[in-house]
């Protein structure tokens, strides 16, 4: 088992990948997620610590900005071309964003935190860790 340096570069798009998957960024085969969106101590395969990580509200914002910018064109082109009942779009657009942001907000937390691991921010700056 090799340590690497503070200053070894790190690869920013499989850790992104990584964290996308909710996997250690790291070693990419321990969880990252204890819980939906509550990140580990420490990866249980390779022992990196995850807890420096300062994802606050970055990823809540990237998600409403990804499902407000995939849904309103949808939105638009269902009510001109199809002309539905206005109960008919809340029921189908309020679940459509709804699960859109379930299933797109701990993937983007874990791949915010593969980029500050990647990018050595915060309390990844100087923790010497142990590369498969």
């Amino acid at each position: 088992m090799t340590f690497e340096t503070p200053t070894t570069e790190r690869e920013l798009r499989p850790s992104l990948i990584r964290g996308w998957r909710r996997r250690c960024p790291n070693c990419g085969s321990g969880p990252m997620m204890r819980s939906y969106l509550q990140v580990r101590e420490s990866c249980p395969v390779c022992g990196q610590q995850l807890n420096g990580h300062r994802a606050d509200d970055g990823p809540a914002y990237l998600t409403i900005l990804v499902v407000g910018h995939l849904m309103a064109p949808l939105l638009h082109w269902y009510f001109v071309t199809l002309r539905p009942d206005p109960l008919n779009i809340i029921a189908v657009f309020s679940v459509g964003c709804v699960a859109l942001s379930l299933y797109l907000l701990p993937r983007l937390k874990g791949a915010m935190v593969g980029y500050q691991w990647a990018k050595r921010m915060y309390g990844f700056a100087g923790s010497e860790t142990p590369v498969p």
